[in-house]
């Protein structure tokens, strides 16, 4: 990673580079595998088309609170595209010139693309967590008894895209009630017809009991749960097994790539993934949005396995 240094809003003053200028922004950004997986992509795109050669992803660290000044510089120094990371998809969602239909009813953008107006978002997110799951575990959203973890920005454009697609049914569980309540009222006129459920934290084990829990049902984790050992588990599996085991588990997280919630799983006989494969996947979009080209996406796994090896 020392090849990718880390710029600060400050860089932008005196920015200069020739070529088509892309990045990430997040605060923090020093575990970003986002510029070694781009742009080993553009390094394959360019010896089939010259003109990516000109091409580098770049990462920003940039507080919340400058990134509306961030955007702004980005527009003026020709940034081509733009990833934005925690914490910033939700806060950038009002500060941009226009939006992707699909993201509007997430409320989050990941992915800007430059126009001479300002930038336009998109959310690729939903993209990359459904082609993720398919190609890990075998399984569609569409059609799915779902239980998703969470209520935060992740929860909330995991569910969108859970409801798109036409899941059987999709059922929230998080700590907070006021956060799952919020959440569940901005879903309810997506549903068209799906069943949403609700459960807190504290509820799951009882519901479980009580509740007929679908035997194909495939767990979602979108909390933060897990990025530490010592974090409790989202919730027990365990539960599950002695009533209906799940199809599979899916956990967005993917440093560290084996969670709690991952390793339960596993000890379960269910099918599990971590979210590397998501992170591969929203790239792949999101440099298919800048570039109006097909993407490598065998070279940009490739490289972020090898990125996550020198972390380790």
């Amino acid at each position: 990673m020392s090849a990718d240094p880390i710029h600060t809003l400050a860089d932008l003053d005196t920015w200069s580079f020739p070529g088509t200028a892309l990045a990430v922004l997040g605060h923090p950004i020093k575990h970003s595998v986002s510029p070694p997986m781009h742009n080993a992509a553009l390094a394959e795109m360019a010896r089939r088309d010259a003109r990516f050669a000109s091409w580098k992803y770049f990462r920003f660290d940039i507080a919340p609170d400058d990134l509306p000044v961030a955007l702004e510089k980005l527009h003026a120094r020709n940034f081509h595209g733009i990833n934005l990371t925690v914490p910033h998809k939700i806060i950038a969602f009002d500060r941009i010139a226009a939006i992707d239909p699909a993201a509007l009813p997430i409320g989050a953008v990941n992915t800007l693309r430059r126009t001479p107006a300002g930038w336009h978002g998109y959310n690729t997110d939903g993209y990359g967590l459904a082609t993720a799951i398919r190609e890990d575990l075998g399984l569609d959203l569409a059609g799915a008894h779902i239980l998703l973890l969470g209520a935060g920005g992740a929860a909330r454009g995991a569910a969108v895209e859970c409801l798109q697609r036409g899941c059987a049914s999709l059922t929230l569980v998080n700590r907070t009630r006021a956060n799952l309540d919020a959440l569940l009222a901005q879903l309810t006129p997506l549903a068209n017809g799906i069943p949403l459920n609700a459960l807190s934290h504290s509820d799951v084990a009882t519901s479980v009991s009580e509740w007929s829990v679908p035997a194909d049902t495939l767990v979602i984790n979108a909390t933060s749960a897990g990025l530490k050992a010592s974090d409790p588990l989202p919730v027990d599996l365990a539960a599950f097994a002695s009533r209906a085991r799940p199809a599979g588990v899916y956990d967005m997280i993917y440093n560290p790539p084996e969670t709690p919630l991952l390793a339960q799983a596993r000890a379960l006989g269910i099918p599990a993934a971590n979210g590397l494969s998501m992170l591969v996947h929203q790239g792949a979009r999101a440099l298919e949005i800048w570039s109006d080209s097909p993407v490598p996406v065998d070279a940009m796994r490739t490289a972020v396995h090898s990125a996550m090896k020198a972390h380790a």
